[in-house]
């Protein structure tokens, strides 16, 4: 059964150059109007964490930090969801859907995808070798392997020094 719907892309933020940067390359090659082939529904998603996960085993008196936690986080979300939408209008993605989401980055966007139906999701890799990726987690690995659609990891080329 055909149908006229366009296919979705998720693409998910924070506030790292890495997740600037795959927003920015998947809307000129996406989204730019001298590429009028790839037609998609726009989802940009930043998932903010807990209070509490930020928090993690603080100790005795972190509960006394966590009106102040989730202040800021809310804060980085405003401004990450801000800077996506100022970047969306400048390259001429209108009608772009912004969401935050509180929770763990993997899970947030994977069922992001899921949830808009998406046929791609797009995710920046922060480079990790493999001891920091095995200890901080990837989200990008994680999403390649749970995500139920194609998922597009973009990585910022190195600079040279």
């Amino acid at each position: 059964m055909a149908t006229s719907e366009k296919p979705v892309m998720v693409i998910g933020v924070d506030d790292s150059e890495e997740s600037t940067y795959a927003l920015e390359w998947a809307l000129d090659h996406f989204f730019a109007p001298y590429a009028p082939n790839f037609n998609f529904d726009l989802v940009v998603v930043h998932a903010k964490p807990s209070p509490i996960s930020v928090i993690g085993l603080a100790g005795p008196g972190s509960g006394q930090a966590l009106p102040y936690i989730e202040s800021d986080l809310k804060k980085i979300a405003a401004r990450v969801i801000e800077q996506a939408k100022e970047m969306c209008i400048s390259k001429l993605a209108h009608g772009a859907t912004l969401e935050v989401v509180e929770g763990d980055a993997r899970n947030v966007l994977c069922d992001a995808a899921e949830k808009h139906h998406a046929s791609v999701l797009v995710v920046g890799s922060h480079g990790y070798g493999a001891i920091k990726r095995a200890v901080l987690g990837s989200v990008s690995d994680y999403c390649a392997h749970h995500a139920h659609c194609n998922v597009m990891i973009v990585k910022k080329p190195k600079t040279k020094h």
